[in-house]
């Protein structure tokens, strides 16, 4: 089956609408939650049948549903991230070490560019952990990059994060990307978090160097928001050449930067416990 898709949620959608009786989903199993207000879905992909038949590696998936931009309130944000830093918490190997944060994706196309403007909004310490670790000794070590296209940098995205993790040495490496949805209901509402890593630009058909424990040889969590749908799925059909074209909301702009700003604030609350949102917007000045 081809899904086009990145969010496990509507994979495995896919395989309950299937023609006839598609029979009990056998490796799959799913635990539906709320937290703060915010819907969240668990799935566990147990093996390789399971993998299989939702095309997504064997893994835990949390799906955080957001409120629509039209139905937030003032707490609307600290929700979100207080949510996100939680989940993305209980997801992180035991311990204190370092975390290395990647922005993937291109920072000048906006459907493209949630990873590089994620990276903006993260608080990196690993310098003044090191530097002075009398004020700093309490937090934990994290370095932030957004590694740029290969168009652009003439280097995989893979091939940067491999040296940097051989250089720097974390024991996490927290991977942030775009992806692809088929609903236009999930696009820009929906935050996907994955312990079985990444492949950049699977979504629209241009998978590049995976990065996961295997390739890192460190666990590697996956934070990803959909922002595009290829407009095949829209339409429902194959018509010739529409597979090559992406559809993104017309107010992708503002709602990319909101997201990006969430991701990064409570992918730092996830890593620095101790530091409440107020706290961490001062410390981005």
């Amino acid at each position: 089956m081809h899904f086009e898709t990145d969010l496990i949620l509507e994979a495995t959608e896919l395989w309950q609408n299937q023609p006839g009786d598609p029979g009990k989903l056998e490796g799959i199993v799913t635990h539906q939650r709320t937290e703060l207000g915010l819907p969240v879905t668990e799935v566990e992909v147990l093996n390789q049948q399971g993998a299989q038949a939702v095309g997504k590696p064997v893994g835990r998936y949390l799906t955080i549903e957001l409120e629509r931009r039209a139905q937030q309130t003032m707490d609307s944000f600290q929700r979100g991230v207080e949510v996100l830093a939680r989940e993305l918490r209980n997801m992180l190997p035991q311990g204190n070490g370092g975390a290395l944060v990647v922005g993937l994706g291109n920072r000048n196309v906006t459907p493209d560019a949630v990873g590089p403007w994620t990276v903006d909004s993260v608080v990196v310490t690993r310098h003044l952990v090191q530097r002075f670790p009398d004020a700093f000794g309490d937090f934990r070590p994290v370095s932030a990059v957004a590694t740029g296209v290969l168009g652009t940098t003439g280097v995989e995205s893979g091939e940067l994060v491999v040296a940097l993790c051989e250089r720097i040495q974390p024991t996490v490496v927290i991977a942030i990307d775009a992806l692809a949805a088929r609903s236009p209901d999930r696009l820009c509402n929906t935050i996907q978090l994955a312990n079985s890593g990444i492949v950049p630009g699977s979504g629209v058909g241009n998978a590049r160097f995976a990065l996961n424990q295997e390739t890192l040889g460190l666990p590697v969590l996956a934070v990803g928001v959909p922002t595009v749908i290829r407009a095949s799925v829209l339409a429902q059909e194959r018509v010739s050449g529409l597979e090559d074209w992406i559809v993104t909301p017309k107010d992708i702009d503002a709602s990319a930067s909101e997201l990006s700003r969430m991701i990064g604030f409570g992918v730092t609350k996830a890593l620095q416990e101790q530091l409440s949102v107020e706290e961490i917007r001062m410390m981005l000045g």
